[in-house]
């Protein structure tokens, strides 16, 4: 593998077939319209976007179970139509869907996996991967027996069983409690300090920002942000004041620039505004200059929580 992409995408649409009941343009849904993006290697490369939206198929096209209607994708250097045995071999996917025989172990279950990619029973890291997840003392075990933590956890390992250098992770901690997700984070951090790159899909924003390297986001299908998770969050253009006067308040603040201003308290208010027409430091002076003592300040700065709402709202 050369310096390029771990994973490659250029103008991929998905148009499911329509039925007779079907009364959408060319007969039936757009799933991905015209998508192109890169997930550079090394990374941990956030793929965002609401319910529907179209990551999932895009998910599905990568991993050989759903059939592209138009445009070319590759993994790790190798194109999914040309050079599919390659390209799957270079991709393990962590499904959101928790399935597992309940009669397995977790050992049998590595076993059977690695077996379906030829794996050699030499090169298999069963024992390895199962210490990897904390899951060795459960080798032994029915799958039936395992929280859903540790089914989780072994759906990761399931995922790499054949050494693949990228990851996806769909929704991987939806449902699971706080102490579970903190740790399937510390997993996957320490999986791409080895060197894994790794996708993942998330509704925790909070997590991703927290998280990824860079950002893409799909709404309706069409591709509406892809770039350093910095950077996208600094898009923003609302930010919000917090202040406490020294007096009751009777008259809420007013001014152009004010998108939002409310009562938050019989001497404080919350006000959020336009941060390409005013700072922090000019609300400060308006209201100073209204005879409006301040005698405290706090401020909130834009997150992608901010950002993702106002790109996918309305579209």
């Amino acid at each position: 593998m050369s310096n390029g992409p771990a994973i490659s995408i250029r103008n991929l649409t998905k148009r499911y077939a329509g039925t007779k009941n079907t009364r959408q343009d060319s007969g039936g849904k757009l799933a991905l319209d015209d998508v192109s993006f890169d997930v550079p290697q090394g990374q941990i490369f956030g793929l965002l976007g609401p319910n529907g939206a179209g990551k999932s198929t895009l998910i599905n096209i990568l991993a050989g179970m759903v059939m592209k209607t138009s445009g070319h994708a590759s993994i790790w250097g190798f194109d999914i139509d040309a050079d599919p045995r390659n390209a799957k071999r270079s991709i393990g996917i962590v499904p959101q869907e928790v399935v597992f025989d309940p009669f397995f172990t977790p050992a049998e279950v590595l076993e059977n996996q690695a077996g379906f990619y030829g794996v050699p029973k030499a090169a298999r890291r069963t024992m390895e991967l199962l210490a990897a997840v904390h899951l060795a003392d459960k080798a032994d075990a029915y799958a039936r027996t395992l929280s859903g933590g540790m089914r989780r956890r072994l759906l990761i390992a399931k995922a790499m069983v054949h050494t693949p250098p990228v990851l996806v992770l769909d929704e991987p901690t939806a449902g699971v409690d706080v102490e579970l997700r903190r740790q399937l984070w510390e997993l996957v951090v320490e999986l791409n300090k080895e060197g894994v790159t790794v996708v993942l899909t998330t509704h925790y924003l909070e997590e991703a920002e927290e998280l990824c390297d860079r950002i893409a986001i799909i709404n309706h299908g069409k591709l509406i942000a892809d770039k350093p998770t910095r950077e996208l969050v600094n898009m923003a253009r609302e930010k919000v004041v917090v202040l406490t006067f020294d007096t009751d308040i009777t008259t809420l603040p007013e001014h152009p620039a004010f998108l939002k201003c409310e009562k938050a308290g019989e001497r404080t208010v919350e006000i959020t505004y336009d941060k390409d027409r005013i700072n922090a430091g000019g609300v400060l002076g308006l209201l100073q200059g209204q005879g409006m003592a301040i005698v405290d300040v706090t401020t909130r700065e834009p997150d992608l929580e901010d950002v993702f709402v106002s790109l996918t709202s309305g579209v």
